[in-house]
């Protein structure tokens, strides 16, 4: 008879995983006692007693036609704002993106055969690399909020300070997630467009960019839904939309109002989830 199968051993995690998973676990164990974070007030009598007054405050919600009819504009600004904003980004991510993805820039598989640089012709054909990584690093690292909160002193109230804010803001972190996705495509084809005789930007244009497109306009469609979100929020610094009316109903107690506003937001949020899916089916 055979001998049973043995199950093999678990390999022996090395020292250096091992210390990152202990530092990891001290950086969370620290972050929660510098914050102060105890979960067990929010089940504290008062805690719960005043989250039930609050969120009783919004019961029931308005549901009379004329103030139902009144918040259609504000919805169709939310949408708006989010959906400018994103196509803005869209415009200044994806270039950002190709000058920001390393492979096309810093060396690799579709530089074989070309002729050798010196150190100054390597440190000029990495320039766009670096100079793109900082834009982007600028771009995201400031908040869509502040951006709309500067915007708001250039351009006064309304629609236009939200557009820019999300748009500068998304800009940023399309171009970073772009250029990584574009990164980690298979170079082959492109590789197979070089030895044909293609330019790098054809081998470029031809060879990944389409293998990435699914996964490209999944996450422009993600970051779409996104800006819904960051709309209604702008709304607060009076960018227009349906957080301007929340804010405006929350800061005159009028929680009926704003219980309506919020359940409005959610359903718009739940109808962009329904076209994106409808949307990546048709074009993918």
């Amino acid at each position: 008879m055979n001998a049973p199968h043995e199950v093999p051993s678990r390999p022996p995690i090395s020292a250096a995983k091992f210390t990152m998973l202990v530092g990891a676990l001290a950086a969370i164990i620290a972050s929660l006692r510098m914050t102060d974070f105890n979960p067990i007030l929010l089940t504290s009598p008062s805690a719960l007693k005043s989250m039930a007054d609050f969120g009783g405050g919004f019961f029931p919600p308005e549901y009379s036609a004329e103030f139902l009819t009144g918040s259609l504009k504000p919805i169709a600004e939310t949408i708006q704002l989010a959906t400018a904003g994103t196509i803005l980004a869209l415009l200044f991510g994806f270039p950002l993106s190709l000058m920001a993805a390393s492979t096309f820039h810093l060396g690799g598989p579709l530089f074989d055969g070309d002729p050798p640089l010196g150190p100054l012709g390597r440190r000029l054909r990495a320039s766009p690399y670096w100079i793109s990584r900082l834009i982007l690093n600028v771009l995201r690292s400031i908040p869509e909020l502040i951006w709309a909160l500067l915007f708001v002193r250039i351009t006064g109230l309304g629609p236009a300070a939200g557009v820019l804010g999300i748009g500068v803001a998304f800009s940023g972190i399309l171009g970073k997630v772009f250029a990584e996705i574009m990164e980690g495509a298979d170079v082959q084809p492109a590789v197979a467009l070089r030895s044909a005789g293609a330019s790098r930007p054809q081998a470029i244009l031809y060879g990944i960019i389409p293998p990435s497109y699914r996964t490209l306009l999944s996450y422009t469609l993600y970051r779409w839904e996104c800006g819904m979100r960051a709309a209604a929020i702008l709304g607060f610094v009076g960018a227009g939309g349906l957080g301007q009316q929340i804010e405006i109903s929350m800061r005159m107690f009028d929680h009926h109002h704003a219980a309506t506003l919020i359940l409005e937001l959610f359903l718009l949020v739940a109808m962009t989830d329904v076209v994106s899916a409808y949307v990546r089916r048709k074009f993918t």
